[in-house]
């Protein structure tokens, strides 16, 4: 059999690109003030790691990789970039909930009732659900979303259902 036929380097797998977090077809991608930094900051971090690849010489077959993973990331954050509406909370109605809004809940029923928990509505590059950040097409996020203080609201938890009253509204 030729040599032309057989695989002599298998380290020459195609690299997986992990992607953006999803936006429904048609969604806009809405990001606050913060957001876009965040998207700018990482879009410098991933240019300056693949000069640094590019550098580096020592392994072609690991550089090739390493760049066309880069490669992938960075047009994928250029794309998001590209399409981002930039929306400043301080311009929202300061009694109603919309993007960018830091929610105040209280538990009335189906849960535990007086429990009182937090979050702010973000964009989906921005959410993180440690900082309490959530993106506005989560569920709860549309759940709150147009409520005003006072308001009670149903939340879907998982199979549950749980009554909340938005006690609060802030944009920071």
């Amino acid at each position: 059999m030729s040599r032309a036929f057989t695989k002599e380097d298998d380290s020459l797998e195609i690299p997986i690109i992990p992607p953006r977090a999803a936006l429904p077809p048609g969604t806009p991608n809405y990001v606050t003030p913060q957001g876009l930094e965040q998207l700018r900051t990482e879009l410098a971090e991933l240019e300056a790691a693949r000069t640094r690849a590019e550098a580096n010489r020592d392994n072609d077959a690991d550089r090739t990789r390493q760049l066309t993973l880069l490669n992938g990331q960075l047009q994928a954050l250029n794309a998001r970039i590209a399409t981002a509406k930039v929306v400043d909370p301080h311009q929202q109605p300061a009694n109603e909930v919309r993007f960018g809004a830091t929610v105040h809940l209280r538990t009335r029923s189906g849960g535990k009732p007086g429990t009182e928990r937090q979050f702010t509505i973000v964009g989906v590059d921005e959410a993180s659900v440690p900082a309490n950040k959530f993106a506005f097409i989560a569920p709860i996020a549309r759940a709150v979303q147009g409520a005003q203080v006072g308001q009670t609201v149903t939340l879907r938890l998982g199979p549950k259902e749980e009554v909340v009253e938005v006690i609060g509204i802030t944009y920071e």
